[in-house]
């Protein structure tokens, strides 16, 4: 039975990946910033089959709070086994540039909150010396886009994190995914122009997400043909690609 917390679990991709595991009688520690949200997540798990689900209501952003979610979640669960990190904004990039403190914000949201909650949850998990911290970044990552830098240059940030983090706790036996997601048909993407195509069901991305956590995979895309799509923009020139409405 696997024992997991998920940070922003009310998120669509967060509660897709939650229900696989609540068919595999898991147990969960739960935390988001709302409290009804929370409370109708953790109804809807046990009606699939989560063996116990515990509720904490916190704002990732609240740094104060970490250290005492992170205390309720061992009282509840004992251990750690998968701890997923799926909270996050879609910044208004014309806001960001205008006003530099919705700039910070939004950064503090998508990138400095995630590092944060890492080293903390790295040092519990390095003294267990096993389990898995799978963390949500975004192939906006990838490269700098005029469209979405600030978010694009967070989850750069969380990415690059999570690398030095995998190579540090690998040797103690605890693995470190990053994921990757594109397009994904969610409440944060909506009334956006999406090409149909490349937008995926949270559900589709969450049995990625769980079968990439089976297999230790170190960097998930997800769907899997972004990868390539990211390999292509990676590689164009950059006085190509500076010129290019993405």
């Amino acid at each position: 039975m696997k024992k997991i917390l998920i940070i922003g679990a009310t998120s669509a991709i967060a509660k897709a990946c939650a229900r696989v595991w609540a068919e595999q009688n898991a147990e969960f520690f739960l935390v988001g910033r709302n409290k009804e949200k929370l409370e109708q997540t953790a109804c809807d798990l046990k009606a699939r089959g989560a063996k116990a689900v515990t509720l904490c209501t916190m704002d990732a952003t609240d740094f104060s709070a970490h250290p005492a979610m992170l205390d309720n979640c061992l009282t509840a669960l004992l251990q750690i086994d998968i701890a997923l990190i799926a909270h996050g904004t879609l910044p208004d990039q014309a806001a960001c540039e205008e006003d530099t403190a919705v700039a910070l914000e939004e950064f503090s949201n998508n990138c400095t909150s995630v590092i944060a909650l890492l080293t903390q949850l790295a040092n519990q998990l390095e003294a267990q010396r096993y389990g898995t911290i799978a963390v949500i970044s975004s192939v906006a990552g990838d490269r700098g886009r005029a469209s979405n830098y600030l978010y694009g240059t967070a989850k750069a940030a969380v990415s690059t994190f999570c690398e030095g983090l995998r190579a540090r706790l690998f040797k103690v036996g605890v693995h470190v995914i990053t994921i990757k997601p594109g397009f994904v048909d969610t409440p944060m993407t909506k009334g956006l122009a999406l090409p149909a195509a490349l937008v995926a069901k949270p559900e589709q991305v969450a049995q990625r997400i769980v079968k990439g956590i089976e297999r230790k995979v170190a960097n998930l895309y997800a769907p899997g043909f972004w990868a390539l799509i990211m390999l292509i923009i990676r590689i164009i020139p950059q006085p190509i690609f500076k010129r290019l409405n993405l």
